[in-house]
């Protein structure tokens, strides 16, 4: 349990978003060893601690995403060979490694609070609230990768006074963590409801949210939104599907109570202000493009369904290969490795546009966002029986997708691009045809089943390489854009998993507690709510 209870980072007192690492950990060093802290700083944190997976950087997409989720979403291209379908340890490392950091800084921040006199913590309330929605927001997308994790009782070693045995952690089950988190969110967003901070707190709370400013309507909108996220993922589970469905139309029924993210302008992401600060997206460059083509080349299935539905997107997000005479052309999965590898020499591939995407240094790290919503609402009024209302936000969805790709762009710092131009923004009149068009119009589709897959399909190419936990879990869910692989019949893992494994260290170290998970740890055992 040494990994998940090491506490690598404390607070960051952010006056304003241009403090150095260097200057975060010298001001704040490691939590296990430091005399004191504050509620403040550790709020600071806490949002500071997963900004390296929330951000596009290096090492989240070229060590953990390259080779495993954006080959399993076919967001990328790629050369097929043997064990290509397991996920590299480091990747799975990373991720859970960095996840756990954060928690350790939630843990610390919860061990600060509750040490306080009662009036205290009453002025320090809201710290206590918008912490747990962001740490609730990254435990979601950890269950959806891993299935049961430690989470109740991981992260304590400071709360411990450093006791390794004693901070050994349980894994809870998958299930019994939605609960948690479906009961706490709706706490929080009552307790959101009634909070009320004076001038100097409202002060205090704005210099250390470097995420929403200090804007208690936009946690309102943030716990609400990953509220639909988290009823939506279990919707078609029997055990959650009567709860998943009527708090979903109470949250949507009561938008001034229950407000959730409507519009681009409202999207909950970490902005980049500041290139020259530590909230910044440089490494988004060597992510997707220092592997080669392994990294940003596009895939088949993707550009074949932007090309054929003239997709406004295309161009602000793909660029056509130097050879290929402005056609855009994807890596066909079931091709041959050879026949793959002589068409990215050929020059012909296209690849993610570097203005909008990997050179853009201004790139937002993506936590929710209006389109994201506006499509999970089409598939619950969808499955209420309201058409109509699952038509609007389906239509709502597309627009606001194409506006996000657009916002994206006009903020890019890319220059100088050898081969290539900066992409004209889409017009209104592009998404009203492609709204409009056969393969994406709603009133095309005859059935309720084919209604959910133009639904899955704009989730998919929404969240594209951009947002991919998600998209991974919604293709699992719902078994739909239905994606062809070769299948490699020299591994035991013959076709994408559909989970990750629990990493070496945490077995290593938390061996008795492991072994109550360890006959579900593998490869092909499917999260509980993926029942298609």
């Amino acid at each position: 349990m040494k990994k998940i209870s090491s506490l690598l980072l404390a607070g960051l007192l952010f006056a304003n978003v241009s403090c150095k690492e260097s200057e975060f950990t010298e001001a704040y060093p490691n939590p296990s060893k430091i005399a004191e802290t504050t509620v403040e700083k550790q709020f600071t944190g806490v949002l500071f601690a997963p900004r390296d997976y929330i951000l596009p950087g290096y090492r989240y997409y070229f060590v953990t995403l390259r080779t495993s989720l954006n080959h399993y979403n076919q967001a990328t291209g790629w050369i097929n060979s043997s064990g290509q379908y397991v996920p590299g340890s480091s990747g799975m490392e990373d991720v859970w490694y960095n996840y756990y950091n954060m928690l350790a800084q939630y843990r610390e921040l919860q061990k600060v609070y509750a040490a306080k006199p009662a009036d205290q913590q009453a002025d320090r309330k809201i710290f206590m609230l918008a912490a747990a929605v962001y740490v609730y927001d990254y435990t979601q997308k950890m269950v959806d990768l891993f299935g049961a994790i430690p989470f109740s009782s991981a992260g304590m070693l400071s709360t411990n006074g450093g006791d390794y045995n004693a901070s050994a952690a349980k894994f809870d089950t998958a299930e019994s963590i939605y609960a948690f988190l479906m009961d706490d969110l709706k706490r929080i967003a009552t307790e959101l409801n009634g909070i009320t901070l004076n001038a100097g707190y409202q002060k205090s709370f704005q210099t250390q949210d470097f995420l929403n400013k200090g804007d208690i309507t936009a946690w309102k909108r943030y716990c609400n939104s990953l509220r639909l996220r988290v009823l939506n993922r279990v919707s078609d589970v029997e055990s959650f599907k009567a709860r998943a469905n009527t708090e979903m139309a109470e949250i949507l029924g009561n938008p001034s109570t229950y407000p959730i993210v409507e519009t681009n302008a409202q999207n909950i992401q970490i902005n980049v202000y500041d290139i020259n600060t530590d909230i910044n997206s440089k490494g988004f460059q060597d992510g997707i493009e220092s592997a080669g083509w392994f990294g940003n080349t596009a895939s088949k299935a993707i550009i074949d369904n932007m090309n054929a539905n003239k997709d406004p997107r295309l161009p602000i997000l793909f660029e056509p290969g130097a050879n290929a005479a402005g056609k855009y052309i994807g890596i066909d999965p079931l091709a041959t490795e050879a026949a793959q590898t002589t068409l990215f020499n050929s020059g012909q591939v296209a690849i993610y546009n570097r203005f909008t995407l990997s050179r853009n240094q201004f790139f937002p790290g993506i936590l929710i966002n209006a389109p994201q919503i506006n499509l999970i609402k089409a598939e619950y009024y969808l499955r209420s029986g309201n058409d109509a209302a699952a038509k609007t936000a389906y239509e709502t969805a597309i627009a606001q997708s194409v506006e996000f790709y657009n916002g994206i762009l006009a903020k890019t710092n890319a220059t100088g691009i050898t081969g290539s131009t900066i992409p004209a923004p889409a017009t209104a009149a592009s998404i009203s045809e492609y709204i409009a068009s056969s393969g994406v119009s709603w009133s095309g589709a005859t059935t309720s089943a084919d209604k959910l897959k133009l639904i899955a399909t704009q989730k998919w190419l929404h969240y594209n390489l951009v947002q991919p936990l998600e998209n991974w879990a919604d293709i699992r869910r719902l078994d739909y854009p239905v994606l062809g692989f070769q299948v490699d019949n020299a591994n035991n893992q013959t076709l994408p998993p559909v989970r990750f494994t629990v990493p070496g260290n945490e077995i290593t170290y938390n061996a008795a507690n492991y072994a109550a998970v360890k006959a579900t740890d593998n490869l092909k055992t499917k999260i509980f709510w993926d029942v298609k």
